[in-house]
Order: structure tokens, then sequence, then C-alpha cells
């Protein structure tokens, strides 16, 4: 087939060219890649604020949804000479130019490379090595609703205000929530990292039933905060990201009245500009609330008095088998059937959370290992050691084997 003609837009100054426009990025709604431009043009305003001056990990989904998308960490090396980057450094010493979006042309050229969702990190180009957000990412293991998603994030938002900390909800547009906490560039990663978790421990200690804040996968239940999400390496959806489901679902940024009452499925490509265009940015002064996390960093402190030590040995140890190992996802997931069909009467006594489908960053890519945590299942119902169906080997990534 032959490609669409390209489409050029002129916007704040510049043309960017939407190339082979009419694909289609989701199969089941016909939303093409100018369909998707024109959804980030219609809420530039809050993109922008969610991602200016943040270098940002591009995620690509050439062509389209229906495909593995590749990490290109590094902006291409010929790219307009309108493009802004910031230079993030690792410690290893390597470094990579990342694209720092800051106007609608930069934002109009990232999405044309098939960048779906926006994913920057948690600083700006001007203190790289101080993050000015702290982030929290409500996270729930299989079988979990979104209503206990909601009542998890009420106890957060309790521990914030007695904290003195402003927080800014919004749907992730996938299966969970976000609450951002704007904050000086003052502290390095590691320090806004120890005070996530101390929050996520807080959060645990009173709602125990629902939160967990436990590192390890297979110990976890109910709403997962992801306190990991602060480490210097991470990237999230910014506000107003599409996501890549059927849905298009979109991750909205919201009051927390709102958040609490809202359905995430409301929020999608096709809405939200409507949403946007009579009510505007529910976000709109987040950069006026900086907030110290000094409160938060004293209870660190005296967490780790009483004992509490960051992501523990497992005590005691769970039963976890691995059970596919992949290089996408949809394989692992029709290993995990193979598996199903060998061991049903296991397949009986699991609970969803049982499943556990790991996504692990390659090179380039991501993999999938799928396990299963054989807790709730009598050790002399165990099944006998298995190879992985599918047992890809993420290092050939390196390796070139």
């Amino acid at each position: 087939m032959a490609k669409s003609a390209k489409t050029i837009l002129h916007l704040d100054g510049h043309e960017v060219t939407i190339s082979n426009p009419h694909k289609i990025y989701f199969r089941e709604l016909g939303i093409t890649k100018l369909e998707l431009v024109q959804y980030y043009l219609a809420v530039a305003e809050g993109a922008l604020r969610g991602v200016a001056r943040r270098p940002m990990i591009m995620k690509r989904f050439v062509n389209g949804i229906e495909e593995e998308p590749f990490y290109q960490k590094r902006a291409p090396p010929k790219r307009p000479d309108w493009i802004e980057i910031a230079t993030f450094t690792f410690p290893s010493g390597r470094h990579a130019d990342e694209i720092a979006v800051e106007n609608r042309a930069q934002l109009a050229y990232v999405v044309n490379l098939g960048c779906v969702d926006l994913n920057p990190h948690a600083v700006r180009r001007e203190h790289m090595d101080h993050p000015d957000e702290l982030r929290i990412d409500l996270d729930p293991v299989p079988g979990i609703g979104w209503a206990q998603i909601v009542d998890v994030a009420r106890v957060a938002k309790q521990v914030l205000d007695e904290h003195g900390l402003v927080g800014w909800p919004k749907t992730s547009g996938s299966r969970g929530a976000h609450v951002w906490v704007r904050i000086p560039p003052r502290w390095p990663f590691a320090t806004v990292r120890r005070a996530g978790l101390a929050l996520a421990r807080e959060v645990e200690r009173r709602a125990p039933e629902i939160a967990t804040a436990r590192w390890w996968k297979e110990e976890r239940r109910g709403v997962f905060l992801d306190y990991n999400q602060n480490a210097r390496d991470r990237t999230t959806a910014s506000a107003y990201s599409v996501r890549a489901n059927q849905e298009a679902r979109v991750s909205m940024p919201l009051s927390w009245d709102d958040f609490f009452r809202c359905d995430p499925h409301d929020y999608t490509l096709r809405t939200v500009p409507v949403m946007f265009a009579a009510h505007g940015d529910a976000h709109a002064r987040i950069d006026e609330t900086p907030c110290s996390l000094e409160s938060l960093l004293a209870l660190a402190d005296r967490q780790e008095e009483a004992g509490e030590a960051d992501a523990p040995q497992r005590t005691p140890k769970v039963p976890v088998i691995t059970i596919a190992n992949a290089k996408q996802k949809a394989a692992a997931l029709a290993g995990l059937e193979r598996w199903k069909q060998r061991h049903p009467a296991i397949v009986a006594k699991l609970a969803p959370e049982d499943i556990i489908v790991d996504t692990n960053r390659g090179r380039a890519t991501a993999w999938y290992r799928i396990r299963i945590n054989l807790k709730n299942v009598p050790a002399e119902e165990h099944p006998p050691t298995e190879p992985p169906d599918p047992d890809y080997d993420w290092k050939t990534e390196w390796t070139g084997a």
C-alpha cells in the first residue's frame, strides 16, 4: 500500500511534517496518526504543562498500538534545529541527549514519531539532578477495581494533607492512578524516592487490607504505592497522555472531588478535548504550589529507626515459578494459556494476583515474564519443574546472538 500524502502543520512559527497521517493507530476506533496529533494540539496547554522542559524517553508505536513499541532515549540525530534537548547523565558515566518539549510544534513532532503517550522524567532541563515533583503511582494488583484505588487515594490524600503537601490527582489512563506533588528542585533523586517510600509505608500502615508498599510483587495485595517511580531512571505517562489501549483512554487531571467520583473510562482521546474546551485544565495551578519534603523525610527517619528497611529480603519466602519469558506480550500470554491447560487443578486455586506479569526493559524494547505464585496451592500439589514456555533470553539484545 502506498503511503499517504504528508500533512504540513504550521505551529509556533515552525513547519511540522506529519508523515503518513492516515495510518491507523487504534484499529477498533479507527483513530489515525493525524487524529492523535490533533488531540494533543486540542489539549496542548494542559499537555505542555505536564512535559514542559522535561527530558523524555520516547516510547514509539511506529505502526500503531497493535505492535510492541520500542524505547528511544536519544533524540534523533537528524532533527529540526528548533527541537530542544536536555542532557541526561547516568551513574555509569554515559549520557543521552533527550528531547525536552516546550511548545506545540515540538509536541506535534514527537507524536509524529509514534509517541502515543508522553513519558518525561521528573526533572526540568535547568535542574537535571533535582526533581521538582514527587510521584505517587497507585498500581493495583490483578483483580483490584477502581473503587479500591479511590479508597487508597483517600488515605494518601490524608497523609499528604497532614504533612503539608498538595497532591494533584489524575487517572493513569491504564489501570491505576497518579498523584503528583510539586516540590522545589532542592533534593536529589534518592532523597525524593526516600520521601515517596515513607509516604507509601504510612498509607499501608493505615490501610493494610487495601494498600501495600511491599517491594516484591509476590508479597503484594490490593493497591501498590510504587515509590520507585521517583528513581532517577524512571519516567511516567504525563497529564493528558493517551494510553495504548483500544479505548484510547487518557491520563486525565482532575480535582480531588471529581477524582473521587469519576469513572476513568469516561476520559478518552475523543471525549477529553470537549471537556478541556469547556472546563480547562484542572491542574492549571499545579506549578503555584511547590511543597517541602521535610516532614515526609522526618517520617522516613522514624521508620528507619524502627527497623523498616528498603526492599527487604523475601521473608517468609513464597513459592513462585516462572512459566514464560517472551519478547512479545502476546507470546507470553499464549504460554500462560498453555500452562493453564496443563494444570487446571492448580488454576482453580489461584487468586487473580497470583498470576504475575512482569514488564521488563530490554535494550530498546520491553520483554515479558509470567510467574505463578503458588502460596494458595498445597506443597504436595505443586507442579513439577518445567522450562519456561516460551523461554526468550533477553540478554541476546546486548550480545546480538
